[in-house]
C-alpha cells in the first residue's frame, strides 16, 4: 500500500486528488496538509465520510510529516509553499510528485540539488493531463515541419491563478524553440513593433476557465492550430495519481509526466 500526503488538500485540485487517492485500491491517504481549517477531519471538510485524517498545518509540515511518514507527497500548490514542501520532503526521502508551476529559476535549481543529494525520485511537470503531454509531442513534430510559420501560443484559465503566462504554455515555448535550435519568446505585445521569427505568448484569465492552449502555425495563405482543452481538473488529478504510483518504484531521479506515459 503506498502511503499519500497531500499538501493544498483543502483547495480544488487537493480535493481531487484526495478523491482520486481514495478510489485507489493500492493507495492510502496518511496526511492532508494545508494551511486552512487546521485539525478538521479532511473528509469532513470535503463533505465526504469521515476518514480519521486530520488537517495539519502547512507551516510545520515536518512534523506531520515525520509523524505520518507518506512513501510520496503529491503538491499542487504554489511555487513559494511547493519549493519549501520539496526541500522538506527530500531531506526525509519521501519521494514526489509536483504540478505547481511558477517556480523562478533559482528555486527550481536548489529544488533539483536538494532532489538529487537525496537521491530521491520525483516527477515534476507543469502538466499532469495525458491529453496535455500528447500535445507537445505533437509540437515538437509541427515544429520541425513548419519551423518558417509564424508561431504563437494563447493560453486562458480562471480568474484566480496567479503565474502567467501557464507552465503549460512555457513547456509549449521550450519545445518548439529547442525543436528549432533556440527561438526568442515574446509576451504579448503592444505599441509599434514588427514581427521578427520570435514566439509569441499570450494569457488570457477570466470566469473559470480550467485550461485552453491554443498553438497558431500561419503562413502565407493558410494556418495550423493545434489545441489543447481541459474540461475538469479531474485531468490533472487522474495524472497526478498515475504518477505517484509510477514514482513509488521509480530509480532516484528527476522525471516528468512523459516519462510517466512512455512516451518519447
Amino acid at each position: 500500500m503506498i502511503k499519500i500526503a497531500v499538501t493544498g488538500a483543502c483547495g480544488k485540485m487537493g480535493g481531487l486528488i484526495i478523491e482520486n487517492v481514495l478510489r485507489s485500491k493500492d493507495m492510502k491517504l496518511v496526511s492532508a496538509i494545508d494551511i486552512n481549517n487546521i485539525g478538521r477531519d479532511i473528509g469532513e471538510v470535503m463533505k465526504i465520510a469521515k476518514l480519521n485524517v486530520a488537517v495539519d498545518d502547512a507551516n510545520n509540515i515536518d512534523a506531520a510529516l515525520d509523524r505520518t511518514r507518506p512513501d510520496v507527497l503529491i503538491d499542487f500548490t504554489i511555487a513559494n509553499a511547493a519549493a519549501r514542501n520539496v526541500i522538506v520532503c527530500a531531506n526525509k526521502k519521501i519521494k514526489l510528485v509536483v504540478g505547481t508551476t511558477g517556480f523562478t529559476p533559482q528555486q527550481r535549481s536548489i529544488m533539483d540539488e536538494a532532489i538529487r543529494m537525496n537521491r530521491i525520485a520525483a516527477v515534476i511537470s507543469p502538466n499532469f493531463s495525458i491529453g496535455v503531454n500528447v500535445f507537445w509531442g505533437l509540437l515538437s513534430e509541427a515544429a520541425a515541419q513548419l519551423g518558417d510559420y509564424d508561431i504563437e501560443i494563447i493560453e486562458a484559465h480562471h480568474n484566480q491563478k496567479k503565474d502567467a503566462p501557464s507552465g503549460t504554455a512555457m513547456k509549449a515555448a521550450q519545445i518548439i524553440s529547442k525543436t528549432l535550435g533556440g527561438k526568442d519568446l515574446i509576451y504579448g505585445r503592444h505599441g509599434l513593433s514588427q514581427r521578427q521569427k520570435e514566439i509569441g505568448i499570450h494569457a488570457v484569465r477570466g470566469g473559470d476557465i480550467v485550461g485552453d492552449h491554443t498553438v497558431l502555425f500561419a503562413g502565407d495563405g493558410e494556418r495550423i492550430e493545434i489545441k489543447h482543452q481541459a474540461h475538469s481538473r479531474q485531468a490533472f488529478a487522474n495524472g497526478a495519481v498515475r504518477a505517484a504510483q509510477w514514482v513509488y518504484t521509480a530509480s532516484s531521479g528527476i522525471y516528468e509526466m512523459k516519462d510517466v506515459l512512455g512516451l518519447k
